[in-house]
């Protein structure tokens, strides 16, 4: 069970660590895990359909996840890209430590998890992964995402896993919208009741 506070900055309580073992990149992986968190216990449905449907990431430059939980798309991404830089952002600061440790335990040293305050401004992201946090509520769901889907480098892709029950096709529209016309915004995929969106930066 997801907790119903994964999206608070400090959740209360006891921070044990737990462990984990998942299947990333392909390969079984020991990992950590704790309460508090979003998806504790594995990797829940919308990342394994958006693991499972993108293509691999950026080899080079930034990469970026929104919303890390305990880390499954950050280290997937630096799993399947090791010469790139891997930032990985979380209000939760649970799921900034664990996807710390959770780097450090499989020795990816170009992983780098932190609260979304604490990134440089001006860093610029090839790719994006994110399963973003929908429940967070529309406006400050909307808010989170143009924060960061304009830090798009050019030539660079967004790819969002959204539920079709939780508004996929109307937050399309809105993304088509909102963001300036050197973004385009499809539908790639469907798969298990979840949509891949992309939202691509031309380039220059």
């Amino acid at each position: 069970m997801e907790s119903a506070h994964y999206f608070s900055a400090q959740p209360a309580g006891p921070f044990p660590r737990k462990p984990l073992a998942v299947e990333l990149a392909g390969e079984p992986r020991k990992l950590q895990t704790s309460s508090g968190i979003f998806s504790p216990d594995g990797i829940d449905k919308g990342t394994a359909v958006l693991l499972a449907d993108v293509p691999s990431p950026a080899p080079l430059g930034n990469l970026l996840d929104i919303g890390c939980g305990w880390g499954p798309i950050a280290l997937t991404m630096a799993l399947k890209a090791p010469h790139a830089r891997v930032v990985a952002v979380d209000v939760n600061e649970r799921c900034v430590t664990l996807t710390n440790e959770n780097a450090a335990l499989l020795g990816l040293g170009n992983v780098t998890a932190s609260l979304p305050g604490d990134v440089d401004p001006d860093l610029r992201f090839d790719t994006i992964w994110s399963n973003p946090p929908i429940r967070i509520g529309k406006d400050e769901l909307h808010a989170l995402l143009l924060h960061w889907l304009p830090r798009l480098a050019p030539g660079g892709s967004a790819w969002l896993v959204v539920q079709k029950n939780l508004g996929s096709d109307s937050l399309q529209r809105w993304l088509a919208a909102e963001l300036d016309s050197s973004f385009t915004v499809t539908r790639e995929s469907t798969s298990k009741s979840f949509r891949i969106l992309r939202v691509r930066k031309a380039s220059r």
